[in-house]
């Protein structure tokens, strides 16, 4: 059932609006019931069918951030890109607010899809998505499910099962770590279950890991800071992400067909997920997982691109290095998407 949602019409995003690109606010629906909220970026002067891709992260961000940015380059290189806030986030409907489930959020991804098959200046064969931080697992585990999906980017990916269930660097992978966090998880719901935490801290001690202080300089500052992001500002629930850390994303990724790139930066602390993960799809030897899958039967459209000298944060919008490769990306999806 459609919801009608209060959208700003406002640019109100971290970066500005390109003059080679149409932009609308859309809304659509999930199998979920829950009404979506969207930024649709269109290439300016462009006839007929086009190729498009959708867009989401990173995880608790919102579309006014690097998805938005990441969907706009898109359509400046002749695609329609669709950059959406997923459910519970952002301008999308969902209470309670900022909490996360691996069904809802893959079935996003595809409702995503569903829409932009629909659109009259979209090709329906011609679909991908990027998915950006812990969007880049969920992107991966949507492009396994949906046959639709023909072109997938990871780009700086968690993968946001494994980290709930092992924490950093499997640092907890071991049953009576768990089990630990599951008890703490199950009081968390009868003490207070809509207590907040993960957003970034507001000020950063000179000691914390560099990770923390390139999350800080991205949405802590006016480079990447937004109201609704839930990052910028409170997180998430504590037990918004209880059920991913039971659940495992990547256990049929080693199916792909379609083609696949995951793109890390080389000095990124999350730089293992990504090729742990490639790894996994094109061999079917996992790592933070207790099983062995079979090859990949097309490994020859599946890319690993380490980009020098980039952090996590750096492909959240290029840094100050410039470091995102829109044309790479570009040239991709064309190869892809046809």
């Amino acid at each position: 059932m459609k919801q009608e949602l209060n959208l700003t019409q406002k640019w109100d995003k971290v970066f500005p609006l390109s003059d080679k690109v149409n932009h609308r606010k859309v809304t659509f629906e999930t199998q979920y019931g829950l009404t979506l909220a969207a930024d649709l970026y269109t290439p300016k002067d462009a006839e007929g069918k086009l190729a498009a891709i959708a867009v989401s992260g990173p995880f608790g961000a919102v579309k006014e951030q690097s998805s938005g940015l990441y969907a706009m380059r898109m359509a400046e290189r002749g695609f329609v890109a669709l950059a959406f806030d997923p459910s519970y986030t952002g301008e999308s409907s969902g209470e309670p607010r900022r909490t996360a489930s691996p069904d809802i959020n893959t079935e996003d991804f595809m409702a995503a899809v569903d829409f932009l098959s629909k659109q009259d200046n979209v090709d329906a064969e011609r679909i991908g998505i990027i998915g950006i931080c812990g969007w880049g697992g969920i992107a991966l585990n949507a492009a396994a499910a949906d046959t639709r999906i023909k072109a997938t980017v990871a780009s700086t990916m968690y993968d946001m099962t494994r980290v709930n269930g092992n924490d950093y660097n499997d640092a907890f992978d071991v049953e009576e770590a768990r089990h630990k966090n599951r008890e703490a998880l199950a009081m968390q719901r009868l003490t207070d279950p809509m207590a907040m935490a993960g957003g970034v801290l507001d000020t950063v001690p000179p000691q914390a890991p560099r990770f923390v202080h390139d999350y800080h300089a991205y949405y802590k500052t006016p480079r990447g800071y937004h109201k609704r992001s839930g990052n910028s500002n409170d997180g998430w629930r504590v037990i918004g992400t209880q059920a991913y850390a039971n659940s495992r994303f990547l256990y049929y990724i080693n199916e792909i067909r379609s083609a696949v790139l995951v793109m890390h930066g080389a000095e990124a602390h999350s730089r293992y997920f990504g090729e742990a993960a490639y790894k996994y799809m094109v061999e079917g030897q996992a790592e933070g997982y207790n099983f062995i899958g079979k090859p990949n039967p097309n490994p020859e459209n599946k890319q690993l691109l380490i980009i020098p000298g980039a952090t996590h944060c750096d492909l959240y919008d290029g840094g100050e290095g410039n470091y995102i490769p829109w044309d790479t990306l570009a040239e991709f999806f064309t190869k892809n998407l046809k």
